[in-house]
């Protein structure tokens, strides 16, 4: 079993003042229950406002974007109260059908939602373990006729629960022959840590990393 959980690493690498984010991390998202008054907070800290409070291109949903201090992208979302304010990560795709396969099949996601914009000339898959107001989702956007991006040395990796690292590293081998994607770290116990995972990189070289629960609660302790 798989568990989405809202922590947010944030790293710091002795001797390195910037980073490059590439043009395949799209953004994360906030949800919120008032986009306008969170523009001006962040405004008021010194924050960069990108796009003004306004309805989304297409549909009714308020929405604004703003950067923080190293150049990363947040959405912010006008919804009611969540227990998750941390609700989406949005990775680019060169193939939006193989990368919703690939999580469906490696990671036991399910689609929630596809959004069709032709308009604008690009497509959405919506992939989650529950509903889109309930826990983060993955939102894979697939711009039409691009097929790689750049992944820069700023971005890391997602960060998954499991109830089993060595079963869920299996069935992603299998996945992988299938679509494509790599084991990067075979399962087993984190060096003086002991904390067991396994991670591996996505058709598009997006790195997830599958945690053993119990031995991530035992950090917390």
């Amino acid at each position: 079993m798989f568990y989405v959980s809202t922590f947010f690493c944030m790293f710091t690498d002795y001797g390195v003042s910037s980073y490059d984010i590439g043009t395949g991390f799209g953004h994360f998202a906030i949800s919120t229950q008032d986009v306008s008054k969170m523009v001006e907070t962040v405004r008021a800290k010194g924050g960069n406002v990108t796009r003004e409070p306004g309805p989304v291109k297409g549909g009714n949903s308020v929405i604004a974007f703003v950067k923080d201090p190293d150049g990363y992208a947040f959405e912010l979302i006008q919804r009611g109260p969540t227990p998750e304010p941390l609700c989406q990560v949005m990775l680019r795709t060169g193939d939006l059908d193989r990368a919703i396969k690939f999580y469906e099949k490696a990671l036991g996601m399910r689609l929630l939602r596809r959004i069709e914009r032709p308009e604008y000339k690009y497509t959405i898959g919506m992939m989650g373990y529950a509903e889109e107001y309930e826990t983060i989702v993955l939102e894979l956007t697939y711009n039409y006729g691009v097929t790689e991006y750049t992944k820069g040395n700023a971005y890391a990796q997602i960060a998954i629960g499991t109830d089993d690292v060595y079963k869920s590293g299996e069935v992603v081998k299998i996945v992988n022959q299938e679509l494509g994607g790599k084991i990067t770290r075979e399962a087993g116990p984190l060096p003086g840590l002991g904390t067991k995972i396994v991670s591996f990189l996505d058709p598009d070289g997006w790195k997830t990393v599958l945690v053993d629960n119990k031995d991530f609660l035992k950090e917390l302790e």
